[in-house]
């Protein structure tokens, strides 16, 4: 007889994705219990389940709650904002976690891995996205009717280059570029902001396209690119023609809805393969 499946706790950030992944493991006949940030979580996400709302800076009463509530997984689910110091009110675990981790918490990669390997070190294991729902992961090629024709795809390689250099220094995911020039480039700010500013950016001509990929450096598990039917929306609205994401390195949620949106405002929005970086 097979052991059921260990309970999973969900790292709840804004957004659908954390809803989804708690109705998926249900229906698997799976416990689950929801961990929920003040000011970061939908409260609908948490109705009818088992959960816990908490600030970031309480990493011991969290830490504390699921090992009572007999977690074993963990996934990290939707995006946060990222709170200063002052908003955090770090309590004593907390603080000391910050102490240990130093400069490595200064990127959000850095700090996201530092507090994979002390939930690990606390024994539960951190899963991703991706392990638990599978279809998520963005299709190589076109998810609407319409493709790149030569010149975005000449903006797509300018931007990939943009965006996984700033990956590496652990700044952001996504660039957007017009007829070579880049127009923005993700920081702490998020997509959504990078794109309101684009619209006053744009030059004449064929619009610019978005591109998001993972960092080179990144943990699959922890924060991969995510769009959705917003991000679609959020482009037409910019005036950009067109969205390119990281093929099985990006989230891609509800693609019928995302693929009827862009067919509707006019976009195209493609799977792209990224070759990995030859290290010596």
């Amino acid at each position: 007889m097979s052991q059921p499946l260990p309970k999973l706790g969900i790292l709840a950030g804004g957004g659908t994705l954390p809803a989804r992944i708690a109705a998926a493991v249900r229906g698997q006949g799976r416990e689950v219990f929801v961990v929920a940030f003040d000011g970061h979580t939908d409260p609908a996400t948490v109705e009818g389940l088992p959960h816990l709302w908490s600030r970031f800076g309480a990493a011991g009463s969290i830490i504390d709650r699921l090992k009572k509530e007999k977690v074993g997984e963990l996934v990290f689910a939707g995006p946060v904002r990222r709170p200063s110091f002052t908003e955090l009110l770090p309590d004593w675990y907390t603080t000391k976690f910050l102490a240990k981790v130093g400069t490595r918490a200064l990127g959000d990669d850095g700090l996201l891995r530092s507090v994979a390997r002390e939930l690990e070190g606390e024994g539960f294991r951190v899963v991703g996205l991706h392990d638990l729902l599978g279809e998520l992961l963005t299709p190589a090629g076109p998810v609407g009717r319409l493709r790149p024709d030569a010149e975005a795809e000449r903006d797509i390689a300018r931007a990939v280059e943009v965006a996984r250099t700033l990956g590496a220094l652990d700044v952001g995911q996504g660039a957007v570029v017009q007829q070579g020039i880049v127009i923005a480039v993700e920081a702490i700010e998020g997509t959504d902001a990078m794109l309101a500013r684009c619209a006053g950016l744009a030059r004449p001509g064929p619009g610019g396209v978005l591109v998001k990929v993972k960092k080179p450096q990144q943990d699959r598990r922890l924060d991969l690119p995510t769009m959705g039917v917003t991000t679609v929306e959020n482009a037409a609205r910019a005036g950009l023609r067109g969205i390119a994401v990281e093929a099985g390195g990006s989230l891609l949620v509800d693609r019928a809805a995302v693929a009827e949106a862009a067919d509707r405002l006019g976009l195209f929005v493609v799977g792209i393969t990224v070759a990995s970086e030859t290290r010596s």
